[in-house]
Formats: structure tokens, sequence, C-alpha cells
């Protein structure tokens, strides 16, 4: 009996022994709680480096500046810019246009023919002088065939000044597609892409674009090649 009970002593005392052990690692014992308490803060701080990463500033510095107006958009100092006035404007279509001034080159025209209309451009304001623009195309100013002289020169389609008579033989015969020479012994004027240019009309005197109705009743027509 008493090594039975000695045994069984032995036995609860093992189980006494070991039982405890095993509870903590079922319920979370002593050491068990020890491993977790230590590691759950260091998964805590990791946590908090991914929510705050170092490159967070630089990608939104970035993205800022790409959202930022580039300059002359608008804003700022860039607002005050006007840009120069262009010397050499177009319109859309075949037919010039006095705008502003000034006549617009058709973008559906030959370069020649844009030429003739930026050259006849810098001769606006300039006054009447009769035999104006012979000796030289560069001259104070300017009588018809003179204007009509600086005009061709200025699309390459004439080599030294003409007067109206000399002009009644020159190149092809009639109107042109893009440019005609109206002319007799006494005057001249030339049509560029449907706007007349002519130093005689409604205003003042002098080298001049001249929108609107015109007759050529008394004047031969003549027009360069291809043009």
């Amino acid at each position: 009996m008493r090594a039975r009970t000695l045994v069984a002593l032995g036995l609860m005392t093992v189980t006494a022994t070991w039982a405890p052990a095993a509870n903590a690692a079922v319920s979370g014992g002593a050491g068990v709680t020890s491993e977790a308490t230590t590691r759950a803060p260091k998964g805590k701080k990791a946590a908090k480096k991914k929510k705050a990463p170092a490159a967070a500033p630089q990608v939104q510095e970035a993205q800022e500046q790409e959202a930022a107006p580039p300059v002359g958009s608008g804003g700022g100092a860039s607002a005050d810019y006007v840009p120069p006035a262009d010397t050499r404007p177009t319109v859309p279509g075949s037919r010039a246009v006095f705008r502003d001034g000034i006549a617009y080159a058709p973008a559906a025209a030959p370069v020649e023919v844009q030429e003739a209309v930026w050259a006849a451009n810098d001769l606006l304001g300039k006054p009447y002088v009769y035999g104006g623009g012979h000796k030289s195309f560069r001259a104070a100013g300017y009588d018809c065939s003179g204007t009509v002289s600086y005009a061709l020169n200025g699309a390459g389609l004439l080599d030294s000044p003409l007067d109206s008579s000399s002009f009644m033989s020159w190149e092809e015969s009639g109107r042109g597609t893009w440019i005609t020479v109206y002319t007799n012994p006494g005057h001249a004027f030339v049509v560029i892409a449907g706007l007349r240019l002519d130093t005689s009309g409604p205003g003042e005197s002098g080298p001049r674009w001249r929108p609107g109705k015109y007759s050529t009743r008394g004047f031969k027509s003549r027009h360069p090649e291809n043009f």
C-alpha cells in the first residue's frame, strides 16, 4: 500500500511538477507572455516607420512642382509679359486679310506670295514720292510702280525696279492665280492674294492696302509665271 501510495504520490508529484508548464504553454504562462510582450513593441515600431516613410516629403514636393504653372502661363510677374508683335502674320485659307492696319498672308499660299504680302507691310505709312523706289528698293517714299516693285522684290520675283510702262510687258499676260499687276503708262498697282496694294484710292496717298472694290478699266493685267 505504501509502495502504491508512493507511486501514486510520485505520479502526483510528476503531475504537479510538469502540469504548470503545460498550463503555461496552453494558457500563456510567464515565459510565453514575456516573449510576446518583447515582440509586440518591435512590431509597433516597425509599423510606425511604414506610416511615415522618409521619401514621402520628396514625392509631395515633386508633385507640387509638376502642378505649378509654367512660366508665361499667367500669375505672378509672368502676367505682365507681352509677346512681341508678329511681323509675319498669317490667316487660314487662300486670301489675304487686312486687319489691325496690316495685311495677313494666307496660310495656303506659296511662300513667295506670303513674302510679297509681308514685304508690302513694310511700306505702310510711307509717303508718296514721285520716282520713289526706282533708284533703290530702299527709299524714304514710293510712287505707284516703286511700290509694286518693292513687293515683288520681297517675294524674289523682281531683281530691279520697273516703272508702270515697263510693267506692261513684264512676265505673263493676264491675271495670275496669286499675284496680278494692273498697269498702264500712267499708273500701276498690284493685287496679292485678293488684296490690293496701291498708292491712290480712298484715304491718304502713298503705299497702302486698300480693301474694297476697284476698277481695272484701262489697265493691262500681268502676272509672274506660276503665280
